[in-house]
This record gives C-alpha cells, structure tokens and sequence, in this order.
C-alpha cells in the first residue's frame, strides 16, 4: 500500500448519522429503534451484521425483517461521506444495497442507473447527480468498505438482496 492511499485512506472516514436522518424511517420507527438504544446509522449497522441479529431486531420491534434489511442498507450506504443520508436513499432506488456493491459498480454504469431512476420516476434528468459525484461515491466506498465492516456481513447482505430478502 503506498503512502499516498494509506493517507486518502486515512482522511476519509466512515460517518455517523442519528437515526432520525435516515430517509424512510417513520417517527415511530425512529423511537422505536431509540427504545432499543440504536440511535445513529453506526449503532443499527453494529448491532445488524447478522441475520441473525436482525432477526432478533425485527421481532423485538414486531416489523418484517424486509423494513430491517432496508434500513441496515440506508445505514451502510450512509457511511459513505460523500452519500451520507442525502443520497443513501437515491442509491438503494437504483439497485445498490451496500458499500461494497457500490464500490464494485463502475461508476459510469451507475450514473446512467440514476439517470434511468430519475426520468422515469421524475421526469427529470437534471435532478441527476453529476458523474464525478459518482465517481467520488465509488472511490470512497472502495476506502470505507475495506475497513470496518467485514466482507463476510456484506456479501451475506448482497445475498440476501439477490434472494430478495431486502425489498423496500
């Protein structure tokens, strides 16, 4: 590893958002999640990283484990600095449910993804993203992907978006 990425690496960290920033909760969600001491985006991803675990979860809030799965996507993806809870949302509309999924998207592939997403739900391609905010997406979450969360729990997260276990 070259000193060069050891210090990008360094300087871009994953974040941390409060729950109630992360897009789609419902007020009763977020005081529920609060009730079970997750309250940030970092907290849901911690006590989230298995199945298991999110079973547990779900049943303790009496929720499907699809609304679970969902959110522990928005989590992950929020962690990305540059996506943060902005974005999070717009990334899971257009198919990518992880760091690591999105670190492995070529970003140009993904941009004409949202681009799609935006026209035909909106009718509107200048609500797009530019194509270097994509690139700056994909490049931290190869940075921020490597570190805290295992591949291990994002490849049994992508699978499980493939088994369609994680539908909105």
């Amino acid at each position: 590893m070259s000193a060069k990425h050891k210090d990008s690496r360094t300087s871009i960290q994953s974040r941390d958002w409060p729950i109630e920033q992360l897009p789609g909760l419902s007020h009763e969600e977020q005081s529920q999640l609060q009730n079970c001491g997750i309250t940030s985006t970092v907290a849901l991803v911690k006590q989230g990283k298995t199945l298991e675990s999110r079973l547990v979860l779900a049943n303790k809030l009496q929720i499907h484990l699809q609304y679970v799965n969902k959110w522990m996507a928005l989590a992950d993806l929020a962690r990305i600095p540059s996506v943060g809870t902005q974005y999070c949302g717009l990334l899971l509309h257009a198919g990518i449910g992880s760091v690591v999924q999105l670190a492995q998207t070529p970003a140009h592939r993904l941009h004409q993804q949202i681009m799609r997403l935006q026209v035909a739900t909106m009718q509107r391609r200048d609500l797009c993203p530019a194509i270097e905010l994509v690139q700056q997406w994909s490049q931290q979450a190869k940075i921020v992907g490597s570190g805290e969360w295992g591949v291990g729990e994002m490849r049994e997260q992508g699978e499980m978006r493939e088994q369609g276990e994680m539908r909105e």
